[in-house]
């Protein structure tokens, strides 16, 4: 039986493979014959209207043609709808007075034991909570918002203050958007220099630590916080930033921590955005400006800072910069400035690697390294000072940076070392460079200098 089973199939094997030949051996005038016939059956059917279209209903629509300049109904249109989906966003947020009962909830259902001086919450707590806050807290009572509050606490407790404060940072961080989004004129998620200049004319008010600026000196005041923005977060000069981007960094904190009252004079000093920063930095224009008339020309810019930033270094500054008539206006400057106060960040390295790379090859070679410390030499014999080597000086840099190449330096071999500050120093500004050369002596000054007051300390 187990023969026949086997020869039956076989057989049948044996006759399939000998049709599939017999088919096979069609010739080409047959095979083309028949793929005409066919093609011509479905392109009649098609071009008769059949199924066409129907396929195209499936794919969603993914673009919406924004309304043209002088199509005004739809602009209003799209305004409107743009203000009521944000006023219902703006609704769906916690307000101080569920932000109160949420704190209620959470104090009335804390753990004991304290934790120190932290109140503690455990996890079947914290979803009785969430079935009492309501509906708007209902995203922040999961598992995974528990999971990230959670550290080493043996009870496998979170703090409730810690907690409250994710709770309350989210909050901000909706209203915070929804407020930036209501400058967004083209409703694209980023926001123009006109759009955020906007928004900080309007935000001066309710900042406490601005109330004495005067109304004449809001127009530069806007611009100088309006630069950092733009400086830092729009490194291909696109004119426009990601409102995302915004909220990512932390300028945006810095800023409306001048709601602060009781703000103390260093963290204002320390902050852009405070009024003596920002006074700061226009009276320096005000100075440097010998002529008074608005603008810097190299000349004047020369006796920035220390006075020591080398000339060729500004010829470069004023061949790649925005200039109006070989002079320097206040924007430029402060893209400037930024540079030079921040030159341990990407954005400011970029800048100042875009004046030091004069061929625009996108690295710096030995030349350019001795073009630029050439300069410094000079400055080096008009005050008397000993001149360095500049093979001592490039075999330094070399090995402070490291760079992939060993004959060329890019702007991310630059970054990735974090010695692009020191190397811009070196390169730019004598003082700068006297400051390196003599890091030694300096930091053994500063050591006695800490232990005499250890000593004089009672």
């Amino acid at each position: 039986m187990a023969n026949a089973k086997t020869t039956h199939w076989s057989d049948i094997l044996k006759r399939r493979l000998a049709n599939s030949t017999r088919k096979d051996e069609r010739n080409e005038d047959e095979k083309k014959a028949e793929e005409t016939e066919l093609f011509t059956k479905y392109y009649s059917e098609w071009k008769a209207g059949g199924n066409r279209g129907s396929s195209y209903k499936k794919i969603p629509r993914f673009y919406y043609r924004l309304p043209a300049e002088d199509e005004v109904l739809l602009q209003k249109l799209r305004e409107e709808s743009r203000a009521v989906f944000l006023q219902r966003k703006s609704r769906e947020l916690l307000d101080n007075e569920e932000l109160q009962n949420l704190w209620f909830l959470l104090d009335k259902h804390q753990v004991p034991p304290m934790s120190g001086e932290e109140a503690m919450i455990s996890y079947e707590a914290y979803l009785k909570v969430g079935e009492k806050a309501g509906p708007k807290c209902k995203q922040f009572f999961t598992a995974r918002v528990y999971g990230k509050l959670l550290h080493s606490d043996p009870y496998g407790r979170i703090s409730i203050m810690q907690f409250f404060n994710y709770v309350m940072r989210k909050v901000w961080l909706h209203q915070t958007r929804i407020g930036l989004s209501l400058y967004d004129v083209a409703g694209q998620g980023y926001l123009r220099e006109s759009d955020l200049e906007n928004y900080i004319l309007e935000l001066i008010p309710t900042l406490p630590q601005l109330d004495g600026l005067e109304k004449s000196f809001y127009s530069f005041y806007v611009c100088t916080a309006v630069r950092k923005f733009f400086f830092f977060l729009d490194p291909l000069r696109t004119g426009k930033i990601k409102i995302q981007d915004i909220l990512a960094c932390s300028f945006l904190d810095d800023l409306l921590e001048l709601r602060d009252e009781e703000l103390s004079k260093e963290s204002q000093e320390s902050n852009w955005f405070s009024a003596p920063s920002a006074l700061r930095v226009y009276g320096q224009y005000l100075n440097l400006d010998k002529d008074h008339n608005g603008m810097l020309s190299k000349e004047e810019l020369s006796r920035y800072g220390t006075a020591t930033l080398t000339a060729v270094f500004l010829d470069r500054v004023y061949q790649e910069c925005l200039t109006y008539d070989g002079e320097m206006d206040y924007k430029t400057y402060l893209d400037f400035v930024l540079a030079l106060e921040n030159r341990k960040e990407p954005a400011a390295l970029q800048y100042i690697f875009k004046l030091l790379d004069m061929e625009n090859q996108g690295y710096l070679t030995v030349f350019s390294l001795n073009y630029f410390f050439r300069a410094i030499q000079e400055q080096m014999k008009i005050h008397g000072q000993e001149v360095i080597s500049f093979q001592d000086v490039k075999d330094e840099i070399f090995d402070m940076v490291k760079p992939k190449d060993p004959y060329k330096i890019t702007l991310q071999d630059l970054v990735n070392s974090c010695q692009g500050d020191t190397v811009s120093s070196i390169l730019i500004d004598l003082n700068g460079f006297w400051t390196y050369e003599n890091r030694e002596v300096l930091v053994t000054n500063d050591n006695d200098s800490n232990s005499a007051l250890d000593l004089d300390d009672p």
